[in-house]
């Protein structure tokens, strides 16, 4: 059996029944095979769930097209915009970025294209690499508290609002008055907004390292 089409059923389980309900029976049953062949190709469900997150991660296109030309900035903005929006396709998965460390050729073909332009625009090695834990471990938290099981749901915003503007004033003055601010502002512009936090501090921490060029 092709395993590509396995870790294609395997994601698609996924999305649909989460990580906790797939199991290698449930896999081989989609598959109409037996548990035996997919023992074949693979140790067990973790190294099948390895390759989904690298299936995944495998949708984040960005293109040296779609970045030529711009800043290191403008760059990592379209790649973490790219990264969010593939997570958010896949609510259900977000767990298992938190689980372990891509390290399949999609994993390791994003780490090194990343890296690369960093490094290409002045970081030093060792500045390039936190920086791109730090924009990992940003996109991956918002979308993991935002879309991943348990996240808030419809209407949940609106509660919220309730119960801050229902606080007493005179204990919590700062809460009441930010009510409107904390739960009504979207969520792309709540990302773009925390991302941007992120990219002026790397900037600056760019600049005290001897980074010439934008």
């Amino acid at each position: 059996m092709d395993v590509g089409r396995i870790i294609d059923v395997a994601l698609k389980l996924v999305d649909e029944v989460g990580v906790q309900a797939l199991t290698l029976r449930v896999l081989a049953d989609a598959l109409d095979s037996g548990t035996a062949t997919l023992y074949r190709h693979f140790a067990g469900k973790d190294e099948v769930l390895a390759y989904v997150v690298d299936r995944i991660l495998g949708e984040v296109q960005v293109t040296p097209e779609s970045i030529d030309g711009l800043s290191w900035r403008e760059a990592v903005e379209v790649g973490a915009q790219a990264f969010y929006d593939t997570l958010r396709r896949h609510p259900n998965a977000l767990p298992l970025l938190v689980a372990q460390v891509p390290v399949g050729p999609n994993g390791l073909a994003n780490r090194e294209r990343i890296l690369r332009l960093l490094q290409g625009f002045g970081f030093p090695v060792s500045l390039a690499a936190r920086a791109f834990a730090a924009i990992g471990h940003y996109v991956v938290g918002f979308a993991i508290q935002q879309h991943g099981p348990g996240s808030p749901g419809p209407g949940d915003e609106s509660r919220l609002l309730d119960y801050y503007r229902a606080l007493d004033a005179n204990a919590y003055p700062a809460t009441t008055a930010a009510a409107e601010d904390l739960t009504n502002v979207p969520l792309q512009e709540e990302f773009r907004f925390g991302l941007g936090l992120l990219l002026d501090g790397l900037e600056r921490t760019r600049q005290a390292a001897g980074g010439t060029h934008a």
